[in-house]
C-alpha cells in the first residue's frame, strides 16, 4: 500500500505519494490546508494508502518550533478522521532549502520557483523519500 507525506502550513499544505511498491515519492499536490482533511479522506478511499509520514518542523537543535503545536494539533485531527491509518512525524529540518536547491538545479524558470505550491509538493516529495530510504536502512 501507498504511503502519504505531508509537508504542513497554514495556509497550504504540500503531498506526495509513494507508488504502491514503496519504492518512489512522487509529488502528489497541493492542497489548502481547511480542506485538507476533506481531501484526505477522498484520497485513502481511491487509493489504498496504509499511513500518512508528517514532517515536524524543529529547530537545529531539535527544539520546538512556533509551528510546532500547529502540526501537533493536525496530527491530532488526522489520527480523529482516519484512525485506520497510522502516522509517524519525520525531521522537516532543511527540507525547503532543499526544495528550492532542487527547483534551481531543475532549470525551472522563475515563475516556477516563486510558485510555493510546487515548493510545498517537493518538500514533501524530499520528506517521503527520506522516510523511504530510512525504511531501507531498517531492513
Amino acid at each position: 500500500m501507498r504511503v502519504l507525506a505531508i509537508d504542513f502550513g497554514l495556509k497550504r499544505t504540500g503531498l506526495a505519494v509513494t507508488d504502491p511498491l514503496r519504492i518512489i515519492a512522487s509529488a502528489l499536490e497541493t492542497v489548502e490546508t481547511k480542506a485538507l482533511i476533506d481531501y484526505l479522506k477522498k484520497y485513502v478511499v481511491k487509493e489504498q494508502v496504509d499511513g500518512f509520514v508528517v514532517g515536524l518542523p524543529v529547530n537545529l537543535n531539535g527544539a520546538a518550533t512556533d509551528a510546532t503545536p500547529h502540526v501537533q494539533a493536525f496530527i491530532k485531527e488526522l489520527k480523529r478522521h482516519l484512525p485506520n491509518h497510522w502516522v509517524e512525524t519525520v525531521d522537516e529540518r532543511f527540507s525547503s532549502t532543499m526544495a528550492k536547491q532542487t527547483l534551481l538545479d531543475s532549470g525551472a524558470g522563475k515563475m516556477n520557483r516563486r510558485d510555493k505550491g510546487t515548493l510545498d509538493r517537493i518538500s514533501a516529495t524530499i520528506l517521503l523519500q527520506g522516510w523511504l530510504q530510512q525504511q531501507d536502512q531498517r531492513r
